[in-house]
């Protein structure tokens, strides 16, 4: 089979896995103590979970996108 009937080559896959890696890092990020009906724990506001894992999940979910549009070389 020639390469050309392939949409994606193998820099496309490796982006793609490396994005989604990074997603999952973002969401391990945002994993911490919950609050209970009797206690209140304040970590659920910190800045870890509301501000550093969401962008990092972005980054990744953009990191992502651009394995899947991006066009691979011709030789």
């Amino acid at each position: 089979m020639d390469k050309k009937d392939f949409a994606f080559d193998k820099i496309n896959f490796i982006l793609l896995a490396v994005g989604m890696v990074i997603v999952v890092i973002g969401f391990l990020l945002m994993v911490g103590p919950n609050s209970t009906d009797t206690t209140f724990e304040p970590d659920i506001f910190s800045a870890r979970r509301t501000k550093v894992a969401p962008l990092v999940c972005l980054f990744g979910f953009v990191s992502m996108i651009y394995a899947v549009v991006r066009k691979p070389k011709e030789k």
